[in-house]
């Protein structure tokens, strides 16, 4: 049975059956996951590495906005967004390292508007997008196949993995921080 999923974009509201409305339900579970695990936190608390990992809550929070947006990017434009990830400076490592911590001239808050600014436009796309077959070569790394493709959805796939694994991350984060459990 599919699940309805009401979303709005562009000023009309539509509702979703099927593929998409499942995509967006499992989407939207893990998001919250993820925000729920902040609830609470200043952004102190927010900055702190509580286990060995460099990973802190609002890193991941800025971090998971970023993989999506980047995403979503290369759904709409192709692997050129993304650029060539074997060619990185130390200049693109470092930035890739700021992606995961949340730098003191930045708030909670602010990474949470965001990610959710994000997330709606990722909802449009889902809801909007003409074909979730269309696909693209994946950008240049060395952690994908040469010549492989992805398609939208299967780039959507990849969305939904990554926010679920970084909400399984900050879970165990918020736990070591002050006994808080998101997911248990």
């Amino acid at each position: 049975m599919s699940v309805n999923e009401m979303i709005t974009t562009g000023g009309t509201t539509r509702t979703l059956t099927g593929e998409r409305a499942d995509l967006l339900e499992v989407l939207a579970r893990h998001r919250e996951f993820l925000r729920v695990t902040t609830r609470g936190l200043t952004d102190d608390q927010a900055r702190l590495r509580t286990t060995a990992g460099e990973l802190c809550l609002g890193g991941l929070v800025k971090h998971v906005a970023a993989v999506e947006k980047g995403w979503v990017d290369f759904i709409l434009e192709g692997p050129s967004s993304m650029g060539d990830f074997t060619a990185m400076t130390e200049a693109d490592l470092a930035a890739r390292a700021a992606e995961f911590q949340l730098l003191p001239d930045e708030t909670l808050a602010g990474v949470l508007d965001a990610y959710a600014e994000v997330a709606a436009r990722t909802d449009g796309l889902v809801a909007t997008l003409p074909d979730l077959d269309a696909s693209h070569p994946l950008p240049k790394a060395p952690w994908f196949e040469a010549g492989g493709r992805w398609s939208a959805r299967r780039t959507l796939l990849h969305i939904v993995a990554e926010t679920a694994q970084h909400a399984g991350h900050a879970d165990i984060i918020r736990e070591s921080l002050d006994g808080a459990k998101t997911m248990g």
